[in-house]
């Protein structure tokens, strides 16, 4: 097989999704994915959403990664993002930001990490 065949054939298969997105990781372990932080940290996630006065979408959802203690100890911060996902109901906004895959997850919780670390350098002027 050329080059090209093994590409189209690696680019044909199909992923076991299981544990792709946040929700299948939470279904598939029982328990939030992990992961290291732009800033060396460890961190894990979790899904939030929350009413608002909105009418036409009066949920929205938002990521909260709470920061661990390296000993795994204990929470000792988070940072979270800003509104993700708006819809009819709380369970639809949750299902929308469980199907995030956690590629995703991770390169947002990186944004969330610089943007929280700009805003205390900012505060600290």
């Amino acid at each position: 097989m050329d080059d090209k065949q093994e590409l189209a054939s690696e680019e044909t298969r199909t992923p076991d999704p299981a544990d792709l997105t946040l929700g299948g990781y939470l279904k598939e372990h029982s328990r939030p994915p992990a992961f290291e932080g732009v800033d060396g940290e460890p961190y894990t996630v979790s899904a939030e959403a929350e009413q608002t006065p909105n009418l036409r979408a009066p949920y929205e959802g938002y990521l909260v990664f709470p920061r661990w203690a390296v000993t795994g100890l204990g929470v000792v911060g988070h940072v979270e993002t800003g509104t993700l996902e708006r819809g009819p109901s709380r369970q639809a906004v949750l299902e929308a930001l469980r199907r995030l895959p956690l590629r995703r997850v991770k390169e947002i919780l990186d944004v969330a990490i610089v943007e929280a670390s700009v805003a205390r350098e900012e505060d600290a002027r």
